[in-house]
């Protein structure tokens, strides 16, 4: 029993030894893990030292290079100064110097000046008598010599007088010599006046009239072929290639059947008043009214009147003194007509404007067998009321309903799609390929209700930009994707001047 008690106490003691010897490892582990530790913060803190250090230094050659900058750039800013400052003396010593010479160059000057007047007055002084005697002497040669040629061109003059008086033969032949001078100046200076305005009225054109279907002598002569058609043409329906409403039309077919039967039996002239929005026809009726009744046609506006002030008035009767030298018959077309023809108070118009729209009362006073007046005007309520007093047919122009714009619309898209006109007789207009699945009458039946409001101005402005579409493209056709694109831009574009007329009238 005590054997195996000192058995187990030596067991146990063996355990604390084991123990003992375990932490004493232990410990040594720890105390190694420690000074790892320790190690690594030391070296960490060494790093972050060498960084505050490189960072530091930095800062400090920076602040060196600051510094060197700063002082170079003041030393340049002293020497700049001083150069200005030196500059600056220079100058001022230049002009200090150039200030004395031209004092000098004065004093010199005047002390020349003063010399030579002294010096032309001691001498004018020493030669006054000499002077004065001969100022005498050539006084009373002068005098005599005026007294004697007085004297012997009056015995002449009375001499050939009484024998001009005595001799009756000369006297009559003096008498029709003079009356035969005095009538061949008045009448070479009346006949040339009378010629001249006789040539311009048959062979020139008024620098009012912007454009004419007449041609003058020389242009005959350059242009035979087509003043042989003019001469030969016959009337034929003034609406062709001319789209408005059925009624509408059989109004101006009235209106031009009138103006050929009045041409052909020598009648008078009615004046028209054609009066409505713009783009509607207005020019474009009047021009073809003049082609196919056979008669001239002349285009002039209201705004180049304005302009001319005092030579309004014989710019006004150049015009028509021009149009009733026709042996054809005129279309006078004023475009823009309430331009000029306002109406007569201080405050709308002018007195040059006045005197013009007087003169133009005057000449259209009468009914004209040799021209026949139509005014184009977008606000006719502006006419004076005498103007209102000539005008014998009243005809308003209104924008196309929907059968009008789509029979605009196939025009038009004839014309410069479909079948483009030459533009000379040897080149022909590239063709425009059409994509072959696409129904076009339904096609202009749907665009021509899109465009509700649509002037003919601006159909063919539309048709015209798909033609300038096409040939724009890569492939040179046109497709639907493109007419509807312009439709689209051509209605904003419509809106916005709608917009912008509204503006105007709800400032008027």
């Amino acid at each position: 029993m005590s054997k195996m008690q000192e058995t187990t106490q030596q067991m146990q003691h063996q355990e604390e030894i084991a123990k003992h010897q375990a932490y004493v490892k232990q410990f040594e582990v720890e105390k190694v893990r420690t000074d790892h530790e320790e190690r690594r913060k030391t070296m960490g803190a060494e790093v972050k030292q060498h960084q505050e250090r490189a960072k530091f230094e930095d800062q400090l050659a920076r602040r060196r290079y600051d510094d060197q900058l700063a002082q170079q750039r003041h030393i340049q800013e002293e020497n700049l100064r001083k150069q200005e400052e030196s500059v600056k003396k220079q100058e001022a010593m230049r002009r200090a110097t150039i200030e004395y010479e031209s004092e000098l160059r004065h004093k010199n000057e005047m002390a020349r000046v003063q010399a030579e007047i002294s010096g032309k007055t001691r001498m004018e002084r020493e030669n006054q008598d000499l002077a004065l005697e001969q100022i005498r002497v050539k006084a009373a040669e002068y005098r005599t010599t005026v007294l004697e040629s007085i004297r012997a061109a009056g015995s002449l003059i009375g001499q050939g007088v009484s024998n001009f008086i005595t001799d009756w033969d000369k006297v009559s032949a003096t008498a029709a010599g003079i009356t035969l001078i005095a009538v061949g100046v008045y009448a070479a200076k009346m006949g040339t006046g009378v010629a001249a305005r006789y040539v311009e009225a048959r062979l020139g054109k008024p620098s009012l009239i912007r454009e004419t279907s007449r041609l003058s002598f020389f242009q005959g002569l350059r242009r035979p072929v087509k003043a042989v058609r003019r001469v030969f043409s016959r009337p034929s329906d003034p609406l062709a290639g001319i789209v408005f409403q059925p009624v509408f039309e059989d109004k101006l077919r009235a209106l031009a059947r009138a103006t050929i039967n009045t041409r052909t039996n020598g009648g008078v002239y009615r004046n028209v008043l054609m009066y409505g929005p713009p783009g509607t026809g207005k020019t474009m009726f009047a021009k073809s009214l003049a082609h196919h009744s056979g008669m001239d046609y002349a285009i002039l506006t209201g705004g180049d009147i304005v302009p001319l002030g005092k030579d309004g008035v014989t710019a006004m009767h150049k015009v028509f003194d021009w149009a009733s030298a026709s042996r054809k018959g005129v279309v006078l077309f004023v475009d823009e007509a309430d331009a000029f023809l306002r109406k007569r108070s201080k405050v709308a118009i002018s007195e040059d404007l006045r005197s013009t729209l007087n003169a133009f009362l005057y000449r259209t006073g009468e009914a004209s067998r040799r021209f026949m007046l139509v005014l184009a005007s977008n606000q006719p309520d502006q006419f004076d009321w005498a103007v209102n007093d000539r005008l014998d047919d009243l005809v308003r122009f209104s924008k196309p309903g929907q059968p009008e714009r789509l029979r605009m619309l196939k025009l038009y898209f004839s014309l410069y799609i479909l079948d483009p006109p030459r533009v000379a007789w040897w080149k022909r207009p590239r063709h425009i390929p059409l994509p072959p699945d696409v129904d076009w009458e339904e096609k202009l039946t749907e665009i021509s209700r899109r465009i509700e409001g649509f002037s003919g101005r601006e159909i063919s402005k539309l048709v015209i930009a798909w033609q300038a579409d096409a040939y724009g493209s890569t492939e040179g056709r046109l497709d639907e994707t493109m007419m509807d694109r312009c439709v689209g831009e051509m209605l904003e574009q419509h809106s916005q001047k709608q917009v912008w007329d509204k503006g105007t009238l709800d400032q008027s």
